[in-house]
């Protein structure tokens, strides 16, 4: 794959997408190519996150290990190409919240969190506008965790805990 090919796959991904052509160029030299097969595992919950990974070709089931957290969260998820998996760690240090395991053969690309950082460094504008994304959503979480709060007081007759 060339670096076009790569800015170009990496545009495809709506968080990325945000930074820019040219960020997203400086992201492309850095970023490096792993290939999975059926069954292997990309991270695991708990694991040290030191980057995000995007998923090129192939699927991959997301999940709790933890049998509790596993019954609350429900069935792992699935994911597929363009699917941008552990951003967080991109911004921050942190341990990978679920394991991640191919379905498929598959392919990913590994983005460094701190090429990711110095690229925001040097793209201002890219780093306000995902700074606008994240706040956005952010916010629409909290909108729904107080809608989750409100159905809960219901429940319990609007006890207070």
């Amino acid at each position: 794959m060339s670096i076009e090919d790569d800015i170009a796959f990496l545009e495809r991904v709506p968080t990325l997408a945000l930074i820019g052509r040219e960020a997203l160029r400086v992201i492309a030299i850095s970023v490096e190519h792993f290939h999975l097969g059926s069954g292997d595992t990309l991270f695991r919950e708990g694991e040290v996150a030191d980057c995000a990974y995007v998923v090129r070709s192939g699927a991959f089931a997301v999940g709790r290990e933890d049998p509790r957290l596993a019954r609350r969260t429900g069935q792992a998820a699935r994911v597929g190409p363009a699917t941008l998996l552990g951003e967080m760690a991109l911004l921050t240090e942190t341990r990978r919240p679920a394991t991640a395991t191919a379905i498929t053969a598959a392919e990913v690309l590994r983005v460094p969190r701190n090429v990711f950082l110095r690229t925001l460094e040097s793209y201002p504008d890219a780093a306000r506008r995902l700074t606008k994304e994240l706040s956005a959503q952010i916010s629409a979480t909290l909108v729904e965790l107080d809608r989750v709060r409100e159905r809960l007081d219901a429940i319990d007759g609007g006890a207070p805990p």
